[in-house]
Order: structure tokens, then sequence, then C-alpha cells
């Protein structure tokens, strides 16, 4: 406008937007340049009614970039997702095209092997582990026969089962006495039933008489005596069935005894006689060369 102008006679001439209306564009109104004003701006506006939708947009030339339609803010009717086009750009799920990646397969199956082998290396252990425990079986699969006990005892142990409480014993005083042999109960210390002992065995003939039942087996026995002696050694014969023994019965101070002490002096002394099965006989007799001043109070066998 100019000094002394006050500006265009039609509405349109200063409305913007003229070029819009029918009247405007009757009047010649233009739109501006380079679109709502910009400068070099990509978007051509279109007269109402103009655009013809469905229409492929104008192709730029290799290296520009096309222009885009619509307003700002409004979807593009012309528009299309990349991929959609011929030669667009390919989506992250199609597997083997383009740059996408599908899924790690490769690591899902080497995770897998590695959990069968594991599986197959447990078992083979736990295999391992179980042969051992069956060592103690037989070739055959049952179980390794075990050592048992004998019923039956033992030679030693039958031996003594046969000897213990079966062989006898008796008090001498209840032996047959002969050649001045009495019983008596001068002094104590006999351990025979009431005190009683063998007497006046001290003289040449002087003897006693044991008959033995029931031997079972014939052998070598041992002959026990317990006797008494005023602290001197004392000594006998024996005779088995008839015939002297091969060696005296010897009634020595075995426990150092003081001499003239009776009481004191009771001791036990043994030897080996040679017994037949069944019944048999056993003398302990005075005689010539024995030294005889002593005193018989038991007498019992034993295994020799």
């Amino acid at each position: 406008m100019t000094p002394g102008n006050s500006g265009a006679s039609t509405p349109e001439d200063d409305d913007p937007f003229g070029y819009l209306y029918a009247d405007g564009q009757a009047n010649g109104a233009q739109p501006p340049s380079g679109g709502y004003g910009y400068p070099n701006a990509v978007n051509r506006v279109h007269t109402v009614g103009q655009r013809q939708y469905g229409q492929q947009p104008p192709t730029a030339p290799q290296g520009q970039v096309p222009q885009q339609q619509g307003a700002y803010g409004r979807p593009n009717a012309h528009y299309a997702a990349p991929e959609t086009l011929p030669g667009g750009a390919p989506t992250g799920r199609q597997s083997g095209q383009g740059g996408g990646r599908g899924p790690n397969t490769k690591g899902l199956l080497i995770g897998a092997v590695a959990v069968v082998a594991a599986v197959v290396i447990g078992i083979g252990v736990a295999m391992l582990n179980d042969d051992s425990g069956d060592k103690g079986e037989d070739t055959a699969g049952g179980p390794a026969p075990t050592a048992t006990k004998s019923s039956e005892p033992s030679p030693s142990t039958s031996a003594s089962a046969e000897t213990s409480g079966e062989l006898p014993k008796i008090d001498a005083k209840a032996l047959s006495l002969e050649g001045g042999a009495r019983t008596a109960t001068d002094f104590k210390g006999s351990k025979a039933d009431g005190g009683v002992y063998v007497a006046d065995f001290n003289q040449v003939g002087a003897k006693a008489t044991w008959t033995v039942d029931g031997i079972r087996n014939a052998g070598s026995y041992r002959l026990n005596v317990r006797y008494g002696i005023p602290g001197v050694d004392a000594n006998a014969t024996l005779a088995v069935n008839g015939k002297d023994a091969s060696q005296t019965l010897s009634m020595k101070n075995f426990s150092h005894m003081p001499e003239g002490d009776w009481e004191k002096g009771w001791q036990t002394t043994w030897a080996l006689v040679n017994l037949n099965q069944g019944t048999n006989t056993i003398e302990i007799a005075c005689n010539d060369g024995n030294q005889c001043n002593a005193v018989l109070d038991q007498v019992w066998l034993s295994k020799g």
C-alpha cells in the first residue's frame, strides 16, 4: 500500500487465501509461491477439489527426495509401507533376506546336545557305581556264599565235655583201707566230708584202694591226691590194676611249711596213671623204701 491508498477494494485482495474461493480466482487471486508462505517448501498446495486420490505421486529425479503430499499432521493418502512396494526393505521376520536375523536355532541345538550329553554321562557314572557294589556276589548273580559255623563241637571241646564232671572223685575215708590205716579227725584243714582223713599211713603195708567205675575211654589220666604232712617230704607207691606204676606218688613239702605243723601242711600232688575202659583199681601203698609220714584227704581223676 502506498500513502493515500486505503488498500484493495475487495476482501479477497486482502485475504491471503482468496485464491481458494471461486470469486477470488475470478478476480485473479494467486496462491503464494513456496507453499504456505515458506520458501522452498516441498508441499504443494492444490485447490480444493483438484487432488485426485489413487494416483501415483510423481517420482523425483535420482538423488532428490520426492515431495510429500498432504498437510502437516495429516496422513498422506499416497503413503505406503516400504515393504509393500516392489523392491522394498525386508522386514525383520523375513529370515534369509536383507539384514534381519531369525531365531538362534544353532545356539538352541548346541544347548540341547549339551543336555543330552550330561544325561548320558550321569547314567554311565551311576552304572559304574552300581557295578562296584556287586563285587560281593558271585558270577551267577546270586549272593556270595558265607561261611557258617558247624553245629558239631571241636575235638577239644568234646574232650573237655566228656571229662568235665564225669571223671570220679572220692574222699579218702571212702577208700578201702588195709595194713593199719584208719580214719581220723585229730587236726583241722581236711576238705573231706566231716573233716575226716586217713591216718596211720606211715607204716609199711598200709594201703588205700580205690575201685574206679565208669572210665569211658582207655588212656592216660592224672591221679590227683590232697594230703597233709608235718613240714617233711613224703612219698608212696602207686599200683594200677595190680601193676606198680612207673613212678611213685610224691608228697613233698612244696609249700615249705614249718616242720611239725600238721594243720598248715595241707597240699596237693598228682601222678599219671594208665586206665582201661570201664572199671579200674588204684592202690596207694606204703612199701619198703617209702617215706609215708602223711595223711590222705581226697582223691580224684582228671584228663592227663
